[in-house]
């Protein structure tokens, strides 16, 4: 018998609902977690406590015992999964043993980049609500959130957002948490561009308790992907003065974003930034006391970058024709790969055979995948994945992303720069652009399955030609078929 799921319940019947977000850090003990779930499972309008896991990189507890034990105290968790440094087998156990706890609510993320080494993501996002769909169908019944950031100012990072988001929803996504910030220009362009869409699907705003410590690590992007204008934050310095401390100024307005988001129509509010559970408790009563006077507080609540992309009220530029090197690594990209040879012809049948032929000999096929990287790599970066996707990225290689994301920037891009690496363009500026040149910006929507990691090291060519490849037509096979080495490749990564 399945249990109830006022989450669930809330969104599919249409009711403004409140969620708090629980971030499980170590810093604080287990037991201090469990009681303020315990707390916060009396308030009434709270549906789910939605229980982090690496917020900003660092990790915490695990978030699937926390939120089993916080259930066990009258909270409905909402378990955040992410997908940084574990591979599809571990996310494939973990979401089994989700359900074998009868834990519905999942928080599908891609996840910040941890702290510290390096690490390995060898699902994204998209990838992941396409693995727990595919356990849904076979009877776990999940409910999946996703992650959306509209508070993106250049265009490349706006649009591309928008268009993952669609991505997530494809593959399975019930309802989406927008990002921490202010701004109700984009609270609004987010509805738009779903309603133009036709995408009817539960939305809930992110409404942070903002405290002057928070405001000015969010100011430079601490976590990634917050958005605190100078503006904002300056005010809330200003805040911070007072004999309180600036806390009634930061919960008054939570409290009236809470007010907007009813007005704009929104699912409900995504609360975090605070877990007592008086402020939560008073944030909603003021929240709906509030919300006859919301499009008074629209325009305060407002803090927008000057000057930045907003899709229906700028100017969009203007395709620019690829030039020089970009010409030519276009050129070769779309001329020297595999899908240039056309399906089901005598040409594709001559290359199965001769790729056949070359892959029964180790020697060669080593030596076709040493020729591959010499030419790729300048290029295009090549790590030799052994599945090349570049015709679907526009000839740029998602290898040379930190994170190998292939569906669309992560949420942390700031102003087209990388996340991990701020010094460095995001790759998918490069990809927006040249679909853009190319008048291919629908494509962008195309789903592209995760690699076949057993596939590293060995040539593009003759997976492609000999269909061991994940591309997007042939999604890669399930984790235990790719736990069987190939002759002549590499070690596996991920």
């Amino acid at each position: 018998m399945r249990l109830p799921n006022p989450l669930r319940e809330s969104l599919t019947g249409g009711k403004f609902c409140h969620v708090v977000e629980l971030v499980a850090s170590r810093i604080s003990r287990e037991a201090r977690h469990l009681d303020t779930a315990a707390q916060l499972a009396r308030i009434p309008g709270v549906v789910a406590g939605s229980i982090t896991s690496y917020a900003g990189g660092s990790p915490g507890h695990d978030p699937i015992r926390v939120g089993t034990a916080a259930r066990a105290r009258g909270l409905t968790p909402n378990i955040h999964l992410t997908c940084v440094s574990r591979n599809r087998s571990e996310l494939r156990r973990a979401l089994e043993d989700l359900h074998a706890l009868d834990i519905e609510n999942v928080f599908a993320l891609t996840g910040d980049y941890p702290q510290g080494a390096p690490s390995v993501f060898d699902l994204d996002s998209v990838a992941l609500v396409s693995l727990i769909q595919e356990m849904r169908q076979g009877g776990m019944p999940f409910w999946i959130a996703v992650a959306v950031s509209p508070f993106k100012y250049t265009e490349p990072d706006c649009v591309y957002q928008y268009i993952k988001l669609e991505k997530k929803f494809a593959a399975g996504a019930d309802w989406a948490i927008t990002q921490v910030g202010w701004d109700v220009r984009k609270l609004r362009e987010l509805q738009q561009y779903l309603r133009e869409r036709g995408i009817q699907k539960p939305i809930l705003g992110n409404v942070y308790v903002l405290n002057k410590r928070a405001a000015e690590k969010m100011a430079k992007s601490e976590p990634p992907g917050c958005w605190v204008s100078q503006e904002l934050l300056e005010r809330v310095q200003a805040e911070s003065k007072a004999a309180d401390g600036g806390e009634a100024a930061r919960l008054e307005r939570a409290a009236r974003m809470v007010a907007v988001l009813r007005g704009l129509g929104y699912a409900g509010a995504y609360i975090g930034g605070t877990h007592k559970a008086e402020h939560i408790r008073w944030i909603i009563k003021r929240g709906e006391a509030l919300a006859p006077k919301w499009e008074e507080y629209a325009e305060e609540l407002t803090y927008g970058m000057k000057g930045g992309f907003y899709m229906y009220e700028s100017t969009p530029s203007p395709p620019q024709p690829l030039k020089g090197r970009a010409r030519v690594i276009d050129y070769l990209g779309r001329t020297f790969t595999p899908t240039v040879v056309p399906k089901g012809s005598s040409l594709q049948r001559l290359f199965t055979r001769f790729f056949g032929w070359i892959d029964r000999r180790p020697f060669l096929a080593r030596s076709l995948e040493r020729a591959e990287v010499a030419l790729k790599a300048p290029m295009f970066g090549c790590k030799s994945c052994g599945n090349c996707v570049l015709i679907h990225m526009e000839n740029v290689c998602p290898q040379t992303c930190p994170k190998q994301i292939r569906n669309g920037p992560c949420g942390g891009t700031n102003n087209g720069q990388c996340e991990v690496i701020p010094d460095q363009k995001c790759i998918w500026v490069g990809v927006y652009e040249r679909a853009k040149a190319a008048n291919e910006l629908e494509q962008l929507k195309v789903y592209i399955p995760p690699p076949d990691r057993s596939l590293q090291g060995t040539s593009a060519w003759i997976n492609y030609f000999l269909n061991r490849d994940s591309r997007p037509e042939k999604p890669a096979p399930p984790p235990a078929a790719q736990e069987r080495p190939l002759s002549h490749q590499k070690s596996s990564v991920g």
